[in-house]
This record gives C-alpha cells, structure tokens and sequence, in this order.
C-alpha cells in the first residue's frame, strides 16, 4: 500500500490523461474537473461482503419484481403494501410503460445501491439507484493504473479481481438481446459521465452510439445506413428516460431516438435499464421496500434501511415535526447530494420555514435518522485525515443476480460534510474485497 501512496500524483495524472473527470452541467455551462483518487483503499473482508452480497441480491430481486408489478397487475397496490396515489404521483412512473414485457422480465440490470457502514458494523441502504446508475468505471480504471505503478501490491495482498465486470456487464447484454448487436448509447461528449460510456463500450465489445447514429424503422432498432446499417439488440442507454424518445416523451428532445419506445413495446430490442425505472427508485418508495421483501420473497430484509419517515403519513409528519432538528430531510425530486438538509444545520427561522413546506407538501419529502457511518482514512497532502465515505455497489441482473466483487467508495473532502457525492466535491478510493 505504501508503494500506491508513493504513486499517487502519477496515478491522478495518468487518470487526467484518459479523461478520467466529471463534468458537472449547471447555470447554462458545462465545467470538466478531475474526479480526485485517494490511494487508500477501502478494506471489505471477505465474510463481510458474502453477507452484504447475499442482500445486495435478495433487495434487487424484489424490486425488479415490484416493477413487474407496477406496470402489469398491480398485486402490491391491491394489497395494500403501497399506496395507490403515492405510486402514480411519483415523477418517476411513466404511464407509456404500461403493459411493456422487457425482454426476459428484466427491469433494472444494473442496480448501483448506495451503502454506509453505522459504527455499530451494520451496513445500511441509503439509496437505491435503478435508472442510470454510473460509476463503475472509476474503481476499474483506477485498480488498472495502480497495478500498472506497483504490481507487486496486488500480488502480495489477498484481493478479489475486480476487471471482470465487463465481462459481466457484456453476459447481461447478451442475454437479454433480442437478436442484433450490443449498443452503448451516449447523449454525447458534454454528459457528465462520457469517459464511462466509452469505456464501458470498449471493455464490452459494444458500439458507441449517439442518437444520430440510429434510426426505427418498421418498429425495430438500427445502427448506420445504407449498406452498412446492422440491427440492435441490446441497446445500454446512458440517455434519461424524458429525453429518450421525443415522439413519446420531451419532444424537444435532440439526444434521444424518434420511436424507439414503439420498438421496445414491440419486443425488438432490449433496453437497459428499462425506462420508468424510476418509479421504484424514487426516495418516497425507498420506505416501502423492505416490505417488498417480505411481500414478494416472503423473506426478511438481510440488509436494514435507514431509520426512515414518510411525512405523507401523519404519524410520521408529527414525529418529523417533532424531530426536525435532528433529523436529515432529503427532497425526493432531487440527486447527487442537491436536496439534503441536516436539519441540525437550520435557525429557528429556517426549521419553521421547513416544517411550513412539509405541511404543505408531505409527499415531497422523506426524513431520516442521522446515521454515524464510518470515517475511513485519506491522504491530505502527507497526513493522513478521517473522512465519511460510502459505497456504491453494482448488482447486475441477467440469468442471475450478481455483485461485482469491487465497488465505488466515495468520501467527503469536507471534514464537517457527510455527504460524498462528486458533485459535492468528494472524491473516489478502490475497494479491496478480500479472498479470505
């Protein structure tokens, strides 16, 4: 490990030179930065992952189950599980997926599941990230650079080899392809995570595609023209589900494809991962899910939520009324870290003003316990300081549901902040499962 510290500087370089950033697109101008890398890497022994697998798997399942529901039968509705009016308000359900079968029953293929170590050891689900979760590619391209500076690191140490995601990521393409080639569909170079489709696509195999580069026609999917126009498959779209399709959603939509959705409702191409995702990502429903577990699997939840209250209930509101000033409140419609308040943070105005707006508007927000999750050590300069990070595990679901053994740990630079996302300004370390 001392040989990666040594290397650290070069590392940060090298990840510079492949375009290794994130771009963050906000007030009308797009700004580029590199993603910073800190060369201690999180520690997982191997019994803790097993555990944490074995519920990463159990909590993915469930929800692929509850989207099958949602957009066919609605059993979970009937039942009283979820609340009818507190699914079809959600910003993420799209009516247009009604009734759509993806191919082999597959709703979200790749789960990025947002995790934080309390310091009484238990792992805690603090999100789940079902429409386009990214990521993945910063721990691979990271693990790579720092093999290459110090080898022997990596033969001395007892880790699980993290570089066969894609061919994990290519075996779900495969197996729900309904007969074409492999797409990974960009909106182009200014999204924010442009370097991740490219590098995705290379270490799958797939084609790198823009909207530009593909056409419908007779309700099914093709990349080039003339001569050289092959049929798509599997298409994995890096594009948001309003701009997807302006026939049937944002019509001014320019990075997404005129009538993909009549090809997807025909069964001519897979998409992954399905649009309307985000009807059971959405932070509200994150409440209900381990009750999906249990509804669903018949299962107890192996992995807990945060200790979480719905306003939309009025035994919650109270209690979050009560509690306001201990509490963190995350507005639903937001993400990467925009919308979390620490209640304790607030003055007396500003909490009154908050307990005014959930009143009137319960079904905006979800409220938790503040969780004391883990600080985990990183380099400032030459010290070593403590900081709060988390982890973004990756599920993909094709013939089977899988955890790469390997992850995205992100941490606060901020020494007061708990919050970790890039956009933050946090920064990434490797995560070291261990064989043993």
């Amino acid at each position: 490990m001392e040989e990666l510290i040594k290397h650290v500087d070069q590392i940060n370089r090298q990840l510079s030179r492949y375009g290794v950033k994130f771009g963050i697109y906000k007030n009308g101008e797009f700004h580029e930065r590199l993603f910073p890398f800190d060369p201690l890497p999180r520690i997982i022994e191997n019994e803790a992952f097993s555990a944490m697998e074995r519920g990463l798997q159990q909590r993915v399942l469930a929800l692929n189950l509850f989207l099958k529901d949602i957009y066919g039968k609605k059993h979970i509705i009937a039942d009283g599980v979820v609340p009818e009016e507190f699914v079809f308000i959600s910003s993420g359900y799209l009516p247009a997926c009604e009734g759509i079968k993806p191919s082999k029953g597959i709703y979200s293929h790749i789960s990025g599941i947002d995790l934080v170590q309390g310091k009484d050891g238990n792992w805690y689900i603090l999100e789940d990230n079902l429409r386009i979760p990214s990521g993945a590619s910063y721990p691979l391209i990271a693990r790579e650079l720092c093999r290459r500076c110090s080898p022997d690191t990596f033969r001395k140490n007892a880790i699980l080899d993290n570089r066969n995601y894609g061919d994990m990521l290519r075996s779900v393409m495969n197996y729900v392809n309904r007969g074409g080639i492999n797409v990974v569909f960009t909106p182009g170079r200014f999204n924010a995570a442009y370097f991740e489709h490219s590098y995705l696509a290379e270490i799958t195999g797939s084609v790198l595609a823009e909207a530009s580069d593909m056409t419908v026609e007779n309700e099914v999917l093709y990349y080039g023209t003339g001569r050289e126009r092959r049929r798509v498959g599997t298409i994995y779209r890096r594009v948001s589900d309003e701009y997807l399709d302006p026939v049937v959603f944002e019509a001014d939509s320019l990075i997404g494809i005129p009538n993909i959705m009549s090809a997807y409702r025909a069964g001519n191409i897979a998409l992954m991962n399905a649009p309307g995702n985000g009807v059971a990502d959405d932070k509200g429903i994150y409440y209900f899910v381990p009750k999906m577990i249990q509804y669903y699997l018949r299962e107890e939840p192996i992995l807990r939520n945060a200790p979480t209250y719905l306003p939309f209930y009025e035994e919650d509101r109270n209690y979050t009324l009560a509690h306001l000033d201990t509490l963190v409140i995350k507005d639903v419609a937001e993400a990467g870290g925009y919308g979390v308040i620490f209640g304790r943070d607030l003055s007396k105005e500003q909490l009154e003003s908050l307990k005014q707006t959930i009143i009137a508007q319960p079904r905006r927000f979800i409220t938790q316990e503040v969780i004391d999750f883990l600080d985990l050590p990183m380099l400032e300069g030459n010290e070593r300081v403590m900081r709060k990070a988390d982890l973004r595990a990756y599920v993909l679901a094709g013939e089977n549901v899988s955890v790469w053994p390997s992850g995205l740990t992100r941490f606060s630079r901020n020494p007061d902040s708990f919050v970790v996302n890039s956009s933050q300004g946090g920064g990434f370390k490797d995560t070291w499962i261990l064989t043993r």
